[in-house]
């Protein structure tokens, strides 16, 4: 099991819920194949909206990949994106700045965006944990659902 983390605006991930899927790197395929049904994947967005929404900097969604098919989809004549199904956790959208200290794959801690401009990367079992913890801890708390 390998665990990703894809950085996505808010209402890009907020589609994704409500479709069970995931997509990166602009909807090319590539890096989706290298996925693998149980992974788990934890979604960032640094910003409400793509290209010109309002700052974020949160994770929104959390979840696992279901099935090994990478699929495409029309979403207009010139935009065929490629596609995974994701079966999605309940979680509630987490700031990342009370994670950054715990976070093992944000290695300079002042330049922490840094990390996030690859899109789509793996991380290691305990970042994920953190990462996961927090956000189900909030809706354990009685948060309201982020996705």
């Amino acid at each position: 099991m390998t665990n990703w983390i894809n950085t996505v605006s808010r209402e890009h991930v907020r589609r994704a819920v409500e479709g069970g899927f995931t997509q990166a790197d602009h909807g090319k395929p590539d890096r989706l194949r290298r996925m693998g049904s149980g992974d788990r994947i934890a979604f960032y967005s640094p910003k409400t909206d793509y290209p010109d929404g309002d700052p974020l900097q949160a994770f929104t969604a959390i979840g696992r990949l279901v099935g090994d098919e990478v699929y495409q989809v029309e979403i207009s004549a010139d935009f065929r994106p490629y596609r995974r199904n994701v079966e999605f956790l309940d979680c509630a959208e987490t700031p990342i700045k009370p994670l950054i200290d715990h976070l093992g794959f944000i290695e300079d801690k002042k330049r922490w965006g840094f990390r996030f401009r690859f899109g789509l990367f793996q991380v290691n079992d305990h970042d994920f944990e953190v990462i996961a913890a927090a956000m189900t801890r909030s809706v354990a708390g009685g948060a309201v659902s982020a996705a």
